[in-house]
C-alpha cells in the first residue's frame, strides 16, 4: 500500500503479487495490476524468488520494491533481480549480505569505530561456549540467529540454567526464518533504550542520516511504539548519525536502511544490527521532515538526484511523531496473535493524524502472516501534542472481530514511564505498567485490585506470567484432557511422547503462528496418552493436540 501510493503519485505504474488470501486485499486493488502466486504458504508465494521475478517480467515491469518483510533484505533474490534485467530499489546485493550476517555486520561495525556490545564474534554449536561467556561476563545473554532481525532467532538466558533451552528454541527460530540455524551469542543489555538511525545513502560515499528514533516500547522483541525525536540522550544524538553515516561509508551501503543501537542508562551507544531495507516506523521520519522516504528509494534507484543534502535535512526536521502499531493480538494473553475476520473498523482521522492500514471492514487477518493490521502516526509541534493526539486518535479507532493492541497501546502512552522517557526495552515485560485489556467486565463489588478502568474499558494489571521474554503459555483445553490449538499455526516441535507423564505448566509442543513462538503447555498434572500432530505440522484453531489424562 505504501509504495503503490508514492507510485501512483508519480504516474509510475505499480504490480502486485498476491497469495490465495491475499486475492481481495487492499495492496491488491490500489495498484495497477496484480498477479496471482498460487498457494498460501510464504515459501510457495512470497517468499518464491523466481515466482516474483516470473511476474515482474509477465508484466514488463522495470524494477521490483521488496516491502519491508520476506525478501527485502535476501541478497539473493537482490542478485536474481538484477540478473534478470531489473532494478532493485534497495541496497546492493554485497552490501546487504555483508550486514545481514549479524556477525560479519559486527566486525564491519567495528572496523568503522562503531561501539559494539561485549560478545562472541563467531558461530556458536555448544551450549559450552555460552555458559562460559556468560560465566565471564555475567547474565543475562542474548543468543541471536546470524540471519536474523526485527527479534527473530533472538532469546534471553538469565541463568546458566536457561542456556540449554534458549540455545535450542533460538536456532529452532533461525533455522525455521533464515534457512540457518547459525547463532551467536553477546552481553544482553538488560534495560536499555532501543534508538535507531535513518539512513539513505545517496551514493557509497555520501550518506546521510534523517534523525533518531526511539522503538524501546516492545514485546518479543517486537516493536510496539516508536517516536522521534527521542525524549532522552538528544546530545548523543549527532555521534549516532556520524556513527551510523561511517558504517554505511564502509560496507558500501546505497538506498534506505536503519542502523538499529543500545543505549545504556548511562547515555552509552552501542551497534545492534542494520536492517537493509525500508523500516515500518519511517513514518515518523517522513512526518518531522516532510519528506516521502520511498519516492528517495525510487529516486536513488533510478539514478536521479534527490536534491538533499545534511544541511537541508537538519533544517527541516520540525515538532515530534509518534507511530503505534495496530496488530491482532491479545495482550491479555501475553500478546497471541488474533487471527480472523474484522467485522468493524473505524479509523480515526483528523489534524496531525496519519493512518497507514492494509485491512478493511469485512478483511481476514490470517494466521499465515505478520499480525499487523495498520499503523497510527501522529505528529505534534512538541512531544506532548504529539503524545495527546495519539490518544485521542486511539479513542477514535475501533476493530471488532479480532483483538488488537490499542489498549495496551493507550497504557502506554499514559504510563510515568513513557511521559518522562524514561521507557526501556524492558517496560512492557517488567511487571511495572498496566498493559492488558480483559473481556471481563468489572462486576460492581468485585475485587477490583488488580483492574483498571481506562476510557470506559477494564485493564487488567501486567501479570509476569504473560512476559513474552520466556514465550507466553497457553493452555488450550476442551474436555476430558484433550489440548487444542488456541489459534491457527505450524507445529515447530513436539517436546514430549505418548506416555509420558507431566507436571501442570509442562511444555508440551511449540507452535509458530503469525510469526510468534508459543508454547503449549500442560494445564494440569497427567499422562500424555496421544500424541495427535508432528513437527511440520499445520493445525487449525481448535484442532486436538494431544490427550493428558
Amino acid at each position: 500500500m505504501r509504495i503503490a501510493r508514492t507510485c501512483r503519485e508519480r504516474g509510475v505504474g505499480c504490480v502486485a503479487v498476491h497469495s490465495d488470501v491475499d486475492a481481495r486485499s487492499r495492496h491488491v486493488a490500489i495498484a495497477t495490476e496484480a498477479v496471482h502466486l498460487p498457494g498460501v504458504a510464504p515459501t510457495d508465494t512470497y517468499l518464491n524468488m523466481g515466482a516474483v521475478i516470473d511476474a515482474a517480467m509477465a508484466t514488463g515491469a522495470e524494477a521490483i520494491h521488496p516491502g519491508y518483510g520476506f525478501l527485502s533484505e535476501n541478497a539473493t533474490f537482490a542478485e536474481a533481480v538484477q540478473e534478470a534485467g531489473l532494478v532493485w530499489v534497495g541496497p546492493p546485493p554485497a552490501a546487504i549480505r555483508a550486514l545481514g550476517d549479524k556477525i560479519g555486520a559486527r566486525r564491519i561495525a567495528e572496523s568503522a569505530g562503531v561501539p559494539v556490545v561485549p560478545g562472541i564474534t563467531q558461530p556458536i554449536t555448544e551450549v559450552e561456549a555460552i555458559e562460559a561467556f556468560g560465566a565471564e561476563h555475567g547474565y543475562p545473554v542474548a543468543i541471536k540467529a546470524s540471519g536474523g532481525g526485527g527479534g527473530r532467532g533472538l532469546k534471553v538466558a538469565h541463568s546458566a540454567a536457561e542456556v540449554e533451552d534458549a540455545f535450542g528454541s533460538a536456532r529452532r527460530e533461525a533455522q525455521a526464518y533464515f534457512g540457518s540455524e547459525d547463532v551467536y551469542v553477546e552481553r544482553y543489555l538488560a534495560n536499555p533504550k532501543h534508538l535507531e538511525v535513518q539512513l539513505l545513502a545517496l551514493s557509497p560515499a555520501e550518506a546521510l542520516w534523517l534523525g533518531v528514533r526511539d522503538c524501546s516500547l516492545q514485546r518479543r522483541h517486537q516493536k510496539l511504539i516508536e517516536e522521534t525525536p527521542p525524549p532522552r540522550f538528544a546530545e548523543r544524538v549527532p555521534e549516532m548519525g556520524a556513527a551510523a553515516v561511517a558504517l554505511s561509508t564502509a560496507a558500501g551501503y546505497i538506498n534506505a536502511g536503519t542502523v538499529e543501537m543500545l543505549v545504556d542508562e548511562d547515555g552509552n551507544f552501542y551497534f545492534l544490527e542494520v536492517n537493509a531495507r525500508l523500516q515500518v516506523e519511517h513514518t515518523v521520519t517522513e512526518e518531522v521532515l516532510g519528506l516521502d522516504l520511498v519516492a528517495c528509494q525510487l529516486q536513488i534507484a533510478s539514478g536521479d538526484s534527490t536534491g538533499l543534502d545534511q544541511a537541508e535535512i537538519d533544517a527541516h526536521m520540525h515538532g515530534h511523531s509518534i507511530e503505534c502499531r495496530i496488530n491482532a493480538e491479545d495482550p491479555g494473553r501475553g500478546f497471541i496473535p488474533t487471527p480472523g475476520v474484522i467485522t468493524r473498523l473505524v479509523e480515526p482521522n483528523g489534524l496531525g493524524v496519519r493512518v497507514d492500514s492494509g485491512y478493511a471492514q469485512g478483511d481476514e487477518v490470517p494466521a499465515a502472516y505478520d499480525s499487523l493490521i495498520a499503523k497510527l502516526i501522529t505528529w505534534g509541534n512538541d512531544r506532548e501534542e504529539a503524545r495527546s493526539r495519539m490518544l485521542r486518535a486511539l479513542e477514535e479507532m475501533t476493530v471488532e472481530g479480532v483483538a488488537t493492541t490499542t489498549a495496551a497501546h493507550e497504557l502506554l502512552l499514559t504510563s510515568d514511564e513513557f511521559v518522562a522517557g524514561m521507557h526501556t526495552t524492558r517496560t512492557v515485560e517488567s511487571g511495572d505498567i498496566l498493559a492488558a485489556l480483559t473481556s471481563d467486565v468489572v462486576d460492581e463489588g468485585e475485587d477490583a485490585e488488580d483492574v483498571l478502568l481506562v476510557a470506559g474499558r477494564p485493564v487488567r494489571l501486567w501479570n509476569p506470567a504473560m512476559s513474552a521474554s520466556a514465550s507466553a503459555a497457553v493452555h488450550g483445553v476442551a474436555a476430558g484432557g484433550d489440548i487444542v490449538a488456541p489459534m491457527q499455526g505450524t507445529i515447530l516441535k513436539v517436546l514430549v511422547a505418548e506416555g509420558a507423564e507431566v507436571e501442570a505448566g509442562q511444555a508440551l509442543m511449540v507452535l509458530e503462528a503469525m510469526k510468534m513462538e508459543t508454547t503449549i503447555a500442560a494445564p494440569s498434572p497427567g499422562k500424555v496418552s496421544r500424541i495427535e500432530v508432528g513437527a511440520g505440522d499445520s493445525v487449525a484453531a481448535g484442532q486436538s493436540l494431544a490427550i493428558v489424562e
